[in-house]
C-alpha cells in the first residue's frame, strides 16, 4: 500500500489521475520532494503583501541566473540574452514558428519527450525523426543517418540531457551534432532544463562549444525541474544572436503571457540558496537510481540502460512479450508513462518511463509491484 504518511497535494496532476486507486503513480515528471526551504520562504514572503500584479524579473533574479550559468557551467551570459518564459514546452512552440516557414522541416530523435513531436506539427513545420541506436555501449546517436535526415530540416531540437532514455551527452557526442547543425546551416534549440540533475560529472551546456556554435543556439532552462516547482511556471531562453532573439521574442508577443510573480520569486530563491538541497537531492537520486537498476536488472523481460541524468528511467519491456506494457503495469498498480507517447506510430509501445524522484519506501513498494507483475507471467 501507498505509505500513510505520504499525503501528496490534492491538485496534483500526476497523483490525480489515479485518485481513489491504489496506482503509484510514476509518471508525469515532477518530484515528491518539497521544495528548498528557502524557495518556501521565499515565496510566503511574497504572498504576505498581497499585492499580485503583472510582474517583471528583477536584476537581482537576473543576475543570480547568470551567475548560476558561471558557476555551474563556465558560461559567460549576458543579461539581455535572456527571455523569459512561463514554461519549457511554449520554448519548444516558440522556437519553432521563429525558425523558418511553414512547411520547413524540425528534426528531432526518439523516443523523445512527447512535445518534441507535437510542436512542430502544431506550428506547421515538418516533423522529421531518427531513432536513437541502442547497443552494448547503450543509448546513442547514429551520426551517419543524422546527416541524412538534417540536411533536409531547418530547425533542430536538441534534449540535452536527454528525456526519457536519461543520456548525459558526451563533449564528442555535442561536437558531432555541432558539425552537422552547421554543415546544413541549422538553428539548434536545445532543452536543457534537467542540466542540473546529472548524476555523475558536470553538465555541458551547447552553446558553449563555441561562439559560432552559440550564435545557432537558443537554449532552454528552468530551475522546475531540479527544485520541483514546475507548477510554478518559470522558464527562460538564453539566446546570444540578436536576429535569433529578436524573431523569438517577436512570435511571442501578445501569446505567451508574462511569468507570474510567485514563478520569478522562487526562481531566484533557489539559484541564490537552492545549492545544499540540491546536492542532498543528487544522492538521494543517484540511490534511487541504482535501486532501479538493481531491480529492473534482475527481472527477466525488463531492461534498462544505467541512468546518467534525470530522475527518470526509461524500461524496455519487449520481452515480456505484452502487448501494452503500461496498461498492465496499471493494472498491477504502478502508473508510468506510456512509451507509445515518445515517438511516432507504435515504436516504443512496448516501452515505459519511470519517474524515481520520490522517497524510497514508496519507490520500493512501485518495484515491489513490479517483480509481481512479472512473476505472474
Amino acid at each position: 500500500m501507498i505509505p500513510n504518511d505520504f499525503n501528496p497535494p490534492p491538485d496534483s496532476l500526476r497523483w490525480a489521475k489515479y485518485s481513489g486507486r491504489d496506482v503509484i503513480p510514476l509518471w508525469v515528471a515532477d518530484m515528491d520532494f518539497p521544495a528548498p526551504p528557502e524557495v518556501v520562504e521565499a515565496l510566503q514572503q511574497r504572498v504576505v503583501g498581497g499585492l499580485f500584479g503583472y510582474g517583471q524579473p528583477l536584476p537581482s533574479l537576473i543576475e543570480a541566473v547568470v551567475e548560476h550559468c558561471a558557476h555551474e557551467y563556465c558560461w559567460t551570459i549576458e543579461p539581455d540574452w535572456l527571455v523569459w518564459l512561463p514554461g519549457l514546452v511554449s520554448g519548444l512552440h516558440v522556437a519553432c514558428r521563429s525558425v523558418g516557414q511553414s512547411g520547413d522541416g524540425v528534426f528531432t530523435a526518439t523516443p523523445i519527450y512527447p512535445p518534441f513531436l507535437s510542436a512542430p506539427v502544431e506550428s506547421q513545420r515538418r516533423l522529421l525523426t531518427l531513432p536513437l541506436i541502442s547497443d552494448e555501449a547503450g543509448w546513442g546517436w547514429d551520426f551517419a543517418a543524422a546527416d541524412a535526415v538534417m540536411r533536409v530540416a531547418r530547425l533542430f531540437l536538441l534534449c540535452h540531457p536527454h528525456n526519457p532514455v536519461g543520456r548525459a551527452w558526451r563533449e564528442d557526442e555535442l561536437w558531432q551534432l555541432a558539425a552537422l547543425a552547421e554543415k546544413y546551416d541549422l538553428v539548434v534549440c536545445s532543452d536543457e532544463i534537467h542540466c542540473d540533475l546529472t548524476l555523475n560529472g558536470a553538465h555541458r551546456p551547447f552553446a558553449t562549444l563555441a561562439p559560432e556554435i552559440a550564435a545557432r543556439t537558443i537554449t532552454l532552462m528552468a530551475p522546475s525541474k531540479t527544485f520541483n516547482i514546475a507548477g510554478l511556471g518559470c522558464a527562460f531562453a538564453i539566446i546570444p544572436d540578436v536576429r535569433l532573439r529578436a524573431n523569438f521574442c517577436a512570435v511571442m508577443h501578445g501569446i505567451v503571457p508574462h511569468v507570474n510573480v510567485l514563478g520569478l520569486a522562487a526562481c531566484e530563491a533557489a539559484y541564490r540558496h537552492g545549492s545544499v538541497w540540491r546536492k542532498n537531492l543528487l544522492d538521494t537520486l543517484r540511490g534511487n537510481a541504482v535501486r532501479v537498476e538493481q531491480a529492473i536488472d534482475k527481472l527477466p523481460g525488463l531492461s534498462m540502460e544505467r541512468v546518467e541524468a534525470t530522475f527518470l528511467a526509461w524500461i524496455d519491456c519487449r520481452e515480456l512479450g505484452i502487448e501494452r506494457p503500461a496498461n498492465f503495469f496499471e493494472q498491477a498498480g504502478v502508473g508510468f508513462s506510456d512509451g507509445a507517447d515518445f515517438g511516432p506510430g507504435n515504436a516504443y509501445v512496448q516501452y515505459v518511463r519511470l519517474n524515481f524522484g520520490t522517497p524510497r519506501a514508496l519507490l520500493d513498494e512501485a518495484l515491489t509491484r513490479i517483480a509481481s507483475a512479472c512473476a505472474s507471467l
